[in-house]
């Protein structure tokens, strides 16, 4: 299973950008996917997640900013990031929470695994 993310880029402050996350392979469902920013020197942190049911959560830095949300026909999520600030600099990386195939076509075990980073850079 492997997630391709996109997006990045360099914004004003104030700006837009909307990244995208699309997970591909073999793999029975999708419980969450969802993205997270790292910074040097700092841990990775949760910036949104959204469930397959439609439930998503957000870092409270983003909320009323930020919005994200899948198309499950295509196993993409994408993140739509508005008013940014240069607080939202980072490396963003998609993240799947899915289960594997089981016996016949249950599911199995549950795995997660991580796409590449994407750099998004805020100039104040």
């Amino acid at each position: 299973v492997q997630l391709q993310a996109s997006g990045g880029g360099l914004v004003q402050a104030g700006g837009s950008l909307q990244l995208s996350c699309s997970a591909s392979g073999r793999f029975h469902s999708i419980k969450s996917m969802a993205w997270y920013r790292q910074v040097p020197g700092k841990q990775r942190e949760l910036v949104a997640r959204v469930y397959t049911g439609g439930d998503t959560n957000y870092a409270a830095s983003v909320k009323e900013r930020f919005t994200i949300f899948r198309d499950s026909a295509k196993n993409t999520a994408n993140l739509s990031m508005n008013s940014l600030k240069p607080e939202d600099t980072g490396t963003y990386y998609c993240h799947l929470d899915a289960f594997d195939y089981g016996k016949g076509w249950s599911p199995g075990r549950s795995f997660v695994t991580w796409g590449q980073g994407t750099q998004v850079t805020v100039s104040s």
